[in-house]
């Protein structure tokens, strides 16, 4: 099943507190991924699951960004230039998972692009 938010990224001031307040909110189990400073959420189980990671936050007006599922983040981020659209983290690996980009509609709202690749590097 193809989902159209294939994963999304909460920033945190204190990433412990708030990991606390997910596991108790949604029962979200949280594991920090070795030699980064980035957890990966898992929601669930089998196709109830949809993958998240919190990370520290980076800038004070920094919010949640969901992840749309794409066939190819370059033609993707040309097609959301042209619609007036803007790119604001350009095409980036997510080693042997896939890739993705930080983009920005027309009204200022922030979101990804996730296009799935096993052969990412």
């Amino acid at each position: 099943m193809k989902r159209t938010i294939a994963h999304f990224e909460i920033p945190a001031n204190d990433v412990q507190k708030l990991s606390g307040f997910y596991q108790g909110l949604f029962g979200w189990k949280l594991e920090k991924t070795p030699g980064m400073d980035y957890w990966l959420i898992k929601t669930g189980e089998g196709e109830e699951e949809l993958g998240g990671g919190m990370m520290p936050r980076m800038d004070p007006s920094q919010g949640i960004v969901d992840y749309f599922d794409v066939e190819s983040v370059d033609k993707a981020s040309e097609k959301l230039i042209a619609l007036g659209g803007q790119v604001l983290m350009g095409k980036q690996a997510v080693p042997q998972m896939g890739w993705f980009a930080v983009c920005r509609d027309p009204e200022g709202n922030a979101f990804g692009l996730w296009q799935d690749d096993p052969a990412a590097a």
